[in-house]
């Protein structure tokens, strides 16, 4: 593994030393005989409202609410699991301890977010990244915003979500479950929660980088508001609630396109320098009806609505510098630095500036429903049903529009007086332009095509639609006595279909090559001066195309069969999982399932013979049958100790990209063609090379099995007496077989391609013209994934005097290693989202109606994936990053202000970068983003 670097090993060792001091502090905890925290079943639901207490040492009473009340409610969710799991629960109604979903997950051990416009977005779980994961709501399985099944948790405001538990060990019936973990969200039931509440909230949000662009604010805001009541002798209960957002998003970041090989050093090949400004937009809504009219049977409807708009702008400017340039040779480089084969200082001289007035515009809607009855017609017997909708509607939009100094300046670049001087600065390249233009002139700079690309612009509009529907029926009998307390089966029916598109076109001007911009177009210009010296002119580029002055030339769809696709899944699941507890010697609790998960999929995509569709459409799938076992076991070794066990088989299913028909086809003219000459078909097999076919491409792979691990788990947890904190160490290992990877030849009938191009009847009249090849994605060897977790929670009361209550501490530490090996790799490969290393530290105070906490996460450096210039994904190493949190807050709990809170967070306090390195080298960054702190002050009030 990598070595960690000196400041990270140095804040390893002070949370280790820290950890390891209060440890010490409290062994007398450790035997100490106090009552034991009540069990699952008398504890306080996670979104209680009353304020939980216990009994100290000396016999008083602590009562403790916001911040400990939320570890106490996740401390005890994970305690009286079967499973190993971890957990949030909100500190009260609209209240979990992060402003996002994402951000809170990513403090669990083992967990880790990937950040996104500088908010964290998608999660790993114990290494493995986005797509190897599963997202319920309220035990369902939710569709997914991206291209694939990552879930992106922005979508999820996180006022309306109560608690939120990680299956990091499975069983039977978590039927939606993946080959990392299991995610499930849930929100409040109105019955359990027992009153009536309101809460209101409104925050004033604000962004430490300022107006970064003309016409965006640096400030946002939230509004939330929650009623949860019971009806008719609590028979009926009901939530309602709102959350409505606007959060700016003020980001400075620069690109480096490629690197070039100048006399054997790396020199950038590009440099793109842009100030972003966006306006996160999000209106959620969510309500739950409940009825309960006796002790025998429970339904509750929950329904989920959330529209989401993430748009803005970036201004800047594109330097081409590359060998593509001048003929081969690039832009003329003087006094270049060279240090171990990098170029680290120069000037290009002379260059030119490709002015960039882009817009980026992200919508999408979610809606998910589910009806759930549960009846209870006999003491010991328990029947379910479930019934569930999930579905995300997509657009992104995509719209760059080029200024500069004229048409085609790269082509007379010699003409040019400008220059441009870089230096590496020990963590990226800063810049200063000895310019002879200026660059916010309007009476120098015009709409054109100064790169001379062929375009003036280029828009391009991705939309997805993603639909799941649902069915589950289960049956659970009870018993009284024996080693099992109860045997439940079921029945899973699932139904996805998820389809993507894409629309592009070129931009040009209409009827000449260039244009000075007109003043009503203009904007303030944009500075760029946190990388360079450089301002850039701004204009709106959607008045121009609304207003006439730009207009749209389709690019073939020829060009893009690859973002074109529809898969489907039908998926059923049989399980059967008997639940125990018994004693045998020492208690012991869990459960043994097995589920039979039978898979029915295909896609259906569009063929692309050079620049356009062919009227026949790509349509292929599979169906498979996989049995996956599990084991959970809980041994009490103690009071209050716990050994966990767990092993099962899991899977996750391949990418949906991965799995697509659409393809690319060519025609190899040495094997098929027609003659020229006579205007007949000929065909000329090649036996001897198995890739001389007629027709060969590049697609998808329907046929494509899942991803399997077998999995092994064992966790030693210790809770204190007092149920506010615990220690745990934890191990896993996976065995991963049927990885998907590589870009293999498989055969294919294209009988139906081969009559369309050729005629009707080419195929049957020429055997083995039809026998096709086409390139794609295999199912290969896998490898190993294995890890040690350890986490600690101490809260100061139970081993320090009394002077300290309220203080406390979270510390968590996760080291992950694999070796994966496809045998058509030639070494092994990085899985996507692994850090070998995750830390967190939390130190909180909480006491008298104050509260204050100050949050430190890490991951070390990891294999992301990021969108590139044509919108598919790209994978590159990601920047081991540090990110920083703080708040503070006041709760009057008595007086006529009773029920107030004051709160103010700060997030990325260190204004934390995010950044991607190619190579595996770190000086080789490609892309670097900052967006600095965002400050959020709250005021709620509950009553």
């Amino acid at each position: 593994m990598q070595s960690v670097k000196p400041f990270r090993r140095s804040w390893l060792l002070s949370s280790a030393a820290a950890s390891s001091l209060l440890l010490l502090a409290s062994g007398p905890a450790w035997a100490q005989d106090a009552q034991d925290p009540p069990p699952a079943g008398d504890a306080l639901p996670a979104d209680a409202s009353e304020e939980e207490s216990a009994e100290g040492a000396n016999g008083d009473v602590i009562v403790v609410t916001g911040i400990r009340s939320s570890i106490r409610s996740s401390i005890a969710a994970k305690r009286e699991s079967d499973q190993i799991v971890e957990a949030i629960s909100a500190e009260d109604i609209g209240k979990l301890p992060d402003v996002s979903i994402a951000e809170a997950l990513a403090r669990l051990p083992g967990l880790a977010a990937q950040r996104v416009r500088g908010r964290a977005q998608v999660l790993s779980v114990r290494g493995l990244g986005p797509d190897y994961t599963t997202a319920l709501l309220n035990g369902r399985e939710q569709v997914t915003a991206g291209d694939n099944r990552g879930v992106e948790f922005d979508q999820y405001p996180s006022e309306l979500i109560s608690q939120a538990l990680v299956y990091k060990t499975p069983d039977a019936q978590l039927v939606a479950q993946g080959l990392a973990g299991t995610v499930d969200l849930r929100t409040i039931r109105p019955l359990a929660f027992g009153e009536r509440a309101v809460n209101l909230s409104a925050s004033y949000e604000y962004n430490s980088n300022g107006e970064l662009n003309d016409g965006f604010d640096e400030r946002g805001y939230r509004l939330t508001g929650t009623y949860v009541n019971q009806f008719a002798n609590d028979t009926i209960g009901i939530v309602l609630s709102i959350a409505d957002q606007n959060t700016p998003t003020q980001g400075e970041k620069y690109e480096i396109c490629n690197f070039d090989d100048r006399g054997g050093a790396q020199a950038p090949g590009c440099f793109k320098m842009f100030s972003e400004s966006r306006d996160l937009d999000r209106t959620a809504y969510l309500g739950t009806l409940e009825f309960e009219p006796n002790a025998t049977l429970n339904t509750s409807l929950d329904l989920l609505y959330t529209e989401f708009t993430d748009g803005g702008v970036r201004r800047g400017a594109e330097f081409p510098t590359g060998t593509w340039l001048g003929g081969g040779s690039g832009l003329q480089l003087l006094g270049a630095q060279v240090e171990d084969g990098l170029v680290t200082a120069g000037t290009f001289d002379p260059v030119f500036a490709v002015g960039r007035n882009d817009i980026q515009e992200r919508e999408a809607e979610l809606f998910s429903v589910g009806w759930n009855v549960q009846w209870r017609p006999f003491e010991s017997w328990l029947f379910e049903g479930d019934l569930s909708h999930s579905s995300v509607e997509r657009s992104a939009l995509d719209f760059e529009s080029y200024a500069g100094l004229g048409v085609g300046a790269w082509q007379n670049y010699t003409a040019a007086v400008d220059q441009l001087d870089f230096a590496f600065t020990g963590d990226r390249y800063r810049f200063h332009s000895q310019v002879g233009s200026d660059y916010a002139d309007p009476s120098l700079m015009v709409l054109t095509d100064p790169g001379g690309w062929g375009q003036d612009g280029f828009r391009k509009t991705l939309n997805t639609d993603d639909q799941l529907s649902a069915l589950r029926l289960s049956a659970t009998r009870e018993f009284d006595r024996g080693f099992l307390s109860s045997v439940e089966a079921g029945v899973y029916f699932s139904d996805r279909e998820k389809q993507r598109e894409t629309i592009e076109d070129f931009v040009d001007l209409v009827g000449v090559d260039e244009l000075a911009i007109p003043t009503q177009y203009l904007l303030n210009p944009t500075d760029i001066f946190f990388v360079s010296n450089v301002q850039m002119i701004a204009y709106d580029p959607a008045a121009l195309l609304r207003d006439g002055i730009y207009t749209l030339r389709p690019l073939p769809l020829g060009f893009i069969p690859q973002k074109q696709w529809q898969v489907e899944e039908q998926i059923t699941t049989a399980y059967l999982q008997a639940n125990i507890d018994t004693n045998i010697g020492v208690p012991v609790r869990g459960n043994a399932g097995v589920q039979v998960v039978h898979t029915d999929q295909s896609s259906t995509g569009p063929i692309a013979n050079g620049l356009a569709f062919l009227p026949v459409v790509a349509t292929d799938g599979d169906t498979y049958t996989e049995v996956l076992p599990s084991l959970n076991l809980a041994f009490e070794l103690g009071e209050n100790t716990f050994l966990r066990l767990g092993a099962a088989r899991t899977l996750a299913r391949p990418r949906m990209d991965d799995m697509r028909a659409s393809v690319g086809i060519g025609i190899n003219s040495q094997v098929c063609r027609i003659n020229p000459i006579t205007n007949q078909f000929e065909y000329t097999p090649n036996p001897s090379d198995p890739n001389a076919v007629c027709i060969s491409g590049g697609s998808g792979n329907p046929q494509l099995r899942p991803y399997m691990a077998d999995s092994f788990d064992i966790s030693l947890e210790h809770y204190f007496a007092d149920g506010g904190g615990y220690v745990s160490i934890a191990a896993f290992h996976k065995e991963i077989d049927n990885w998907v990877f590589g870009n293999v030849g498989r055969d294919v009938d294209t009988t139906a391609i081969v009559d369309e191009i050729f005629g009707a009847g080419t195929s049957a009249a020429n055997p083995g013209v039809s026998d096709g090849r086409f390139f794609a994605a295999e199912n290969a060897d896998g490898g190993w994934l294995r890890g040690l977790e350890f986490s600690l929670s101490l809260p100061a009361e139970a081993f320090l005097p009394e002077q300290f209550e309220g203080f406390g501490l979270f510390a968590s530490y996760s080291v992950t290693d694999s070796e994966i090996q496809p045998s058509t790799a030639p070494s092994p490969i990085n899985i996507p989202g692994l850090s070998e290393e995750l830390g967190n530290i939390t130190v909180y105070y909480e006491r008298g109606g104050w509260e204050a906490r100050i949050s430190n996460r890490f991951r070390s450096d990891f294999l992301g994936e990021l969108p590139d210039f044509t919108g598919q994904p790209d994978f590159r190493r990601v920047f081991d990053e540090s990110v920083i949190d703080a708040q503070i807050g006041y709760e009057f709990v008595d007086g006529p202000a009773s029920g107030l809170t004051v709160q103010l967070q700060a997030n990325n306090l260190t204004d934390e970068r995010f950044g991607t390195y190619i190579n595996d080298d770190e000086r080789l960054a490609r892309n670097w983003e900052e967006y600095g702190t965002t400050y959020t002050l709250r005021v709620s009030y509950r009553r």
